[in-house]
């Protein structure tokens, strides 16, 4: 089962095949003939997560017969282990990187021993930057040099990195071209915070078939940016859909 990794929020009438896709993975792993269980991890301080879920359950339960776990992330709240038990499938979603890393972290190992069994993931923005082994959360400046806009600083000044869900090998940045992240991603790599980023477009996600795996596709209709420290140089490549 897949690890599916978005470099943008939610749209399913844009980019419908990862919602697709995620959904055939976890009606797989239920059995076709049983209603499958997803935890949904969704960010939030003063709103009701019941509507910020919304915009990820009504597309899978458009697809599927699923029953939905909310797991909420509040500040000074983080995810009860606990309520990923038994589920078929994990959805976290998009918004404030520093708060689902803060509300995922005490779940990290929970999340990994599930995706690792062969629980599907899907990674929306944010939960797509915590999913690596080392997640990159925010930031503007590295040295104190500015590598993308302060508007994507996600509040912290300096470019963070942390222990994230352990799920991919590779760091991953979101929203790449077209929020202008993707010099992020290759600035983390030039000075050595990360050996090897994914940078990933909107309407686009990378595919990684199981945890761990070095292996990745494309899906969509954007690029993926693969940034690889290598001999002292940082190269970058371009990879589109299959």
């Amino acid at each position: 089962m897949s690890i599916f990794l978005a470099g943008a929020g939610p749209d399913p009438e844009a980019f419908p095949g990862v919602f697709d896709a995620f959904a055939d993975e976890v009606r797989q792993r239920a059995g076709q003939d049983q209603a499958s269980r997803i935890a949904m991890a969704v960010f939030g301080a003063g709103v009701n997560l019941q509507d910020v879920a919304a915009a990820y359950t009504e597309p899978l339960q458009s697809r599927m017969e699923c029953g939905i776990v909310i797991v909420p992330l509040v500040p000074g709240k983080p995810a009860d282990p606990a309520a990923f038990d038994g589920v078929d499938g994990v959805v976290v979603g998009g918004g404030l990187t520093p708060g689902y890393w803060e509300g995922l972290h005490p779940a990290a190992t929970a999340i990994s021993k599930l995706v690792t069994g062969g629980v599907p993931y899907l990674g929306f923005s944010a939960g797509a930057m915590v999913a690596p082994a080392l997640a990159l959360i925010g930031g503007y400046q590295i040295n104190g040099v500015e590598v993308c806009g302060e508007e994507c600083s996600e509040g912290l000044d300096s470019v963070a990195l942390r222990k994230g869900l352990g799920l991919v090998p590779f760091t991953v940045d979101v929203h790449a071209a077209q929020a202008g992240t993707l010099s992020r991603a290759v600035g983390a790599v030039a000075a050595g915070l990360a050996e090897w980023a994914v940078a990933i477009d909107e309407d686009t996600a990378v595919v990684v078939e199981s945890a761990g795996d070095e292996g990745y596709k494309v899906m969509g209709t954007g690029n993926c940016w693969d940034i690889r420290g290598t001999g002292g140089a940082t190269e970058v490549s371009v990879r589109t859909g299959d």
